[in-house]
C-alpha cells in the first residue's frame, strides 16, 4: 500500500522543507520495521519548487494472519481463503495509518527541533492514495475530508476495466489538495479517516483507542458534521467506547463554547473520587461534617451538616438527607412520575427515586463525565435488572443549552445547582429549563447565605463551597424565582429545608414552580 505527500515552494521557502517536517532526509531512502511488515520512505522528487515524499508499506501477510488469529480483515472466519487472499497488502487501511503514525510521529505531533517555526505554517499540500477502500463510496470520502479544508478528488475504481458493466469497486483513487492546512493536521486527518473509510481495523480495539482518537482529532473532530460516524467506525462500532468518546467530545465542545478548559467544565467531582465510588456515603456512616468542611463539589451531595431537629441523644439527619426527603415529598405531592434530575452529580437523588415505584422514568443529566461514571457505578447500572434499568437513564448535557431530550417530563429538579453557575449564565439555564423543556413542576434548592453565620467552622464572608459563584439571601432568591415564574407562565411557592431559624431562616431554601395552566391557556388563545 502506498501514499504520497507533495508540496510546492520557491527559493525563499523551498519545498524541501518537507524533509525537516517529516524528519526524513530528501536524499535518502529509509526503511522501518512495523508489526506487520516494513515501511519505506523515499522522495521521488525533491527540489526548491516541488518535493514529494512517498510512504510504501510492504505487508507481511503471514504476520498478519498469525496475529489476526482468524479475526478481522485478512482473517475473516466466513471464508478460509480470505485469510490468504485479500486486499490488505494493497489498499490503504489501518495498517497504513499505524505505519503513518509510527514513521512520522514527530510530524504528527507538530514538532521540529531543527526548524521550530515550520510546523505551525500552513503550506500547499497534495496527498495521493492510489487505492483507498471506501465503504460509503466517493460521496462519503468528500463528506469526511471537505469540511476539514481539503479539495477532494475521489475517483471510483472499476471492478474490471475490461468489463465496465460490472460497475465500480468499493475502492477510490484519492487526491487531496489544500493551501490552508499544516502538515501535522493533514497527517492526523489521514490517521483517523483511513481506517474510518475502510470501516475495519487489523487489531483489537481497546479503551486506549478512545485516547488515540481524541489526540488525533484535537482541533477538528469535535466540530465535524460526521463526528458520530467517524467515532463509531474508528472504534469498530463498539458501543461502550463510542459513547465514552462522544461524551468526552461533548465536553470539548462545551469548553470551546464557554472559552474555558475541559477541566473547568468536568469539575463536579475531584479526580480521585472514582477510587472510592463504591464507598458508603458520609450520611450513611454517621459522618459529622458541615457543608463548609466538605471536599468535592456540592453537586455530589455527599454528607453535609447535621442541621435537623433531634431529641436528646439523637443525631439529627444530615442536611443532604433532609433536602432529598423534601424533594421527594414535593414530587409525590405533585403526582410526578417522569422526573428529570438536572445536575445529578453522583446519582444520590436518582438512587432515592429508584426506590419508589411511582417514579416510572428518571433521567439524570450532568455536564461531568466523571460524575456520571461514578453515578453509574454507584447505581450498579450494569448489574441492574431489566425492569429497573428501563426506568433510569444517565446522559451528559449542559443546562446552559436547550436540549430536546428534556422535554415532556412531569418534573425537573435542580438541587444545589444554580449557585455553581456564574450569574451571567443564569438566563441561559432559565430559558433551557423553564422556556424550552417546560416541565409541569420544577424544584430548585439553593443555600440560604443568611444561615451561614450558624456554621461555626465557616469563616465570615466565605461561601459554603469553593465552587459556589454566589449564595443568595431569602429575599434575593424569592426575587429571582418570582421573576422566572412571571416570564415563563409558572406560579411559585417557597419552602424551608432544614431547621427554620427565626432570625436567619433555614439552611436551604426551595422554590416549587408549577405551570400556571390558566395563564398558559389564555396566552394560547390570544395567540
Amino acid at each position: 500500500m502506498f501514499l504520497t505527500i507533495s508540496t510546492r515552494g520557491d527559493a525563499a521557502h523551498p519545498a524541501t522543507d518537507l524533509g525537516y517536517l517529516l524528519h526524513k532526509h530528501p536524499h535518502k531512502a529509509q526503511k522501518f520495521s512495523t508489526s506487520y511488515g516494513t515501511a519505506h520512505v523515499f522522495y521521488p522528487e525533491a527540489d526548491d519548487r516541488r518535493c514529494t515524499a512517498a510512504l510504501l508499506l510492504e505487508v507481511d501477510t503471514l504476520a498478519l494472519l498469525r496475529r489476526g488469529k482468524g479475526k478481522g480483515r485478512g482473517g475473516a472466519p466466513d471464508a478460509a481463503l480470505a485469510q490468504y487472499v485479500n486486499d490488505r497488502p494493497y489498499a490503504a487501511s489501518s495498517l497504513l495509518a499505524v505505519a503513518l503514525s509510527g514513521v512520522f510521529s514527530s510530524a504528527m505531533k507538530g514538532t521540529c527541533h531543527a526548524r521550530p517555526e515550520l510546523p505551525e505554517q500552513p503550506r500547499p499540500l497534495r496527498i495521493e492514495v492510489p487505492a483507498l477502500p471506501a465503504r460509503g463510496g466517493a460521496e462519503l470520502v468528500r463528506r469526511l475530508f471537505q469540511p476539514l479544508g481539503w479539495t477532494v478528488a475521489a475517483e471510483p475504481v472499476a471492478l474490471d476495466a475490461e468489463f465496465p458493466e460490472w460497475g465500480d469497486s468499493r475502492y477510490v483513487r484519492l487526491v487531496l489538495e489544500s493551501e490552508v492546512l499544516t502538515l501535522a493536521a493533514a497527517l492526523r486527518h489521514l490517521y483517523v479517516l483511513l481506517p474510518v473509510l475502510d470501516d475495519a481495523k487489523h487489531y483489537w480495539v481497546s479503551s486506549e483507542e478512545v485516547d488515540k482518537l481524541l489526540r488525533a482529532g484535537e482541533g477538528w473532530l469535535p466540530g465535524h458534521p460526521e463526528q458520530k460516524l467517524i467515532t463509531s467506525r474508528y472504534l469498530s462500532r463498539r458501543w461502550s467506547l463510542t459513547r465514552q468518546a462522544m461524551e468526552r467530545l461533548e465536553l470539548v465542545r462545551l469548553a470551546e463554547a464557554d472559552d474555558s478548559e475541559v477541566e473547568e467544565i468536568d469539575n463536579a467531582v475531584p479526580e480521585d473520587t472514582g477510587a472510592d465510588a463504591e464507598a458508603t456515603e458520609a450520611e450513611g456512616n454517621g459522618a459529622d461534617r458541615t457543608e463548609a468542611e466538605g471536599t468535592g463539589a456540592e453537586a455530589t451531595r455527599r454528607g453535609e451538616a447535621d442541621a435537623g431537629e433531634a431529641g436528646p441523644g439523637e443525631r439529627p439527619a444530615p442536611l443532604a438527607v433532609q433536602r432529598r426527603e423534601a424533594i421527594l415529598a414535593a414530587l409525590r405531592d405533585h403526582g410526578a412520575s417522569r422526573v428529570l434530575d438536572l445536575g445529578c452529580g453522583q446519582g444520590e437523588l436518582v438512587r432515592e427515586l429508584l426506590k419508589d415505584v411511582r417514579f416510572t422514568e428518571i433521567l439524570g443529566v450532568d455536564v461531568s463525565v466523571r460524575a456520571l461514571t461514578i453515578a453509574s457505578r454507584r447505581l450498579r447500572l450494569d448489574r441492574m435488572g431489566e425492569r429497573q434499568a428501563s426506568r433510569v437513564k444517565l446522559v451528559q448535557g449542559s443546562l446552559a443549552y436547550t436540549d430536546n431530550r428534556l422535554k415532556g417530563y412531569d418534573a425537573a429538579v435542580l438541587s444545589e445547582v444554580i449557585e455553581h453557575l456564574d450569574l451571567p449564565r443564569l438566563p441561559a439555564l432559565e430559558y433551557a429549563v423553564f422556556g424550552h423543556a417546560r416541565p409541569r413542576t420544577a424544584l430548585v434548592t439553593t443555600p440560604n447565605v443568611e444561615y451561614n453565620v450558624r456554621w461555626e467552622t465557616l469563616p465570615a464572608g466565605h461561601t459554603r463551597h469553593g465552587d459556589h459563584r454566589f449564595e443568595w439571601t431569602r429575599e434575593e432568591f424569592r426575587a429571582w424565582a418570582q421573576a422566572v415564574a412571571g416570564r415563563h407562565g409558572y406560579t411559585v411557592r417557597f419552602a424551608p429545608v432544614g431547621p427554620d431559624d427565626p432570625e436567619v431562616g433555614p439552611p436551604t431554601q426551595m422554590a416549587v414552580f408549577t405551570i400556571d395552566t390558566e395563564k398558559t391557556e389564555k396566552e394560547a388563545k390570544a395567540a
